[in-house]
């Protein structure tokens, strides 16, 4: 039988000890680390509901008979865009996240929507729903675009309105 000198005990002890305490470490990693990412469809559901709460809201302000099917309209893509978000997953508040409406060109809340700025909010909505497409499952696209002509057709017609 081999005997192991005092100076290679220590040396195996040393880095047995250190994988053990590694091996610890790994499984122990704390659980927020281990949180999954966020969906990227309930992200951008997420996205889509704060756009469409804000867009009712700006219609909402004209209030105007000839304009209340746009709100309607509006109204029914947020109740579907709702529903499809996870049952686990909450809306995300609309002021955190999304941009302020100035910044957007649109008025503060609060302010009366003109025609002008609800075409524009309707012509910026829609020509970022291509965009949206990338990725996404085909139930969502096919949502995502057909909204997508819906705000394409409402700034046409604001353009008549004005």
């Amino acid at each position: 039988m081999r005997s192991l000198s005092r100076r290679a005990l220590l040396r195996g002890g040393a880095l047995g000890v250190a994988a053990v305490v590694a091996a610890g470490c790994a499984a122990e990693e704390p659980e927020r680390l281990r949180a999954e990412p966020p969906d990227p469809e309930t992200v951008l559901l997420r996205q889509l509901i704060a756009g469409k709460e804000q867009a009712v809201a700006l219609y909402s302000s004209a209030a105007s008979a000839k304009l209340a099917p746009f709100r309607e309209r509006h109204e029914a893509h947020l109740a579907e865009l709702r529903r499809r978000l996870p049952p686990d997953a909450t809306p995300a508040p609309a002021s955190p996240g999304t941009p302020s409406p100035s910044a957007s060109g649109t008025p503060a809340p609060g302010a009366k929507a003109s025609l002008r700025s609800l075409q524009r909010l309707e012509q910026k909505a829609a020509a970022l729903r291509p965009r949206q497409l990338d990725g996404v499952s085909p139930a969502l696209a096919q949502l995502i675009a057909s909204i997508g002509a819906c705000e394409a057709a409402h700034a046409v017609a604001l353009s008549r309105l004005l």
